[in-house]
């Protein structure tokens, strides 16, 4: 099954690949591994959400920043996938690496970060499985709450 038969048939469709907001490439392939740049949530454009991950009122729930990484990391298979000509050109997953803009008491990065991990997983099967990073950071670009970066395979 080709990555887009799969993508199909989990009715997800790969968004539009996020302009840069500096000097860098969304992606770039060296060899046989496409390094994405590091990926935020956007969805049309725009942030979802902004600010920290945490428990309290003004924070956001760490099951909403699952969910934003979920979105960065279909970012980056949009990013990846226009770096090499196509999706089903990507093979798997070698490395995720997750920032969470979190307060400093909150220690769930890595249950937020499988956001991207298990959507990554479903699209490539066990070819998906990849080590990984998750770390707590003060502030992201346009405070986001969280971005993704990811080491794909390609052939």
């Amino acid at each position: 099954m080709t990555v887009t038969d799969r993508l199909a048939e989990l009715g997800i469709e790969l968004p539009t690949v996020v302009p840069p907001l500096a000097a860098y490439v969304p992606a770039k392939a060296h060899a046989d591994l496409v390094y994405t740049a590091g990926q935020l949530p956007m969805v049309a454009g725009s942030l979802p959400a902004t600010g920290k991950v945490g428990v309290g009122p003004g924070l956001i729930p760490a099951e909403d920043a699952t969910s934003y990484a979920r979105q960065c990391a279909l970012n980056a298979v949009a990013a990846a996938a226009a770096a090499v000509g196509g999706a089903d050109r990507l093979t798997g997953v070698v490395k995720v690496v997750g920032f969470v803009a979190s307060v400093a008491d909150f220690t769930g990065q890595p249950g937020v970060v499988n956001g991207a991990s298990n959507v990554l997983g479903e699209i490539f099967g066990e070819a998906g499985r990849h080590a990984r990073s998750a770390v707590g950071v003060s502030v992201l670009p346009l405070d986001s709450p969280v971005e993704v970066e990811v080491v794909f395979t390609y052939a």
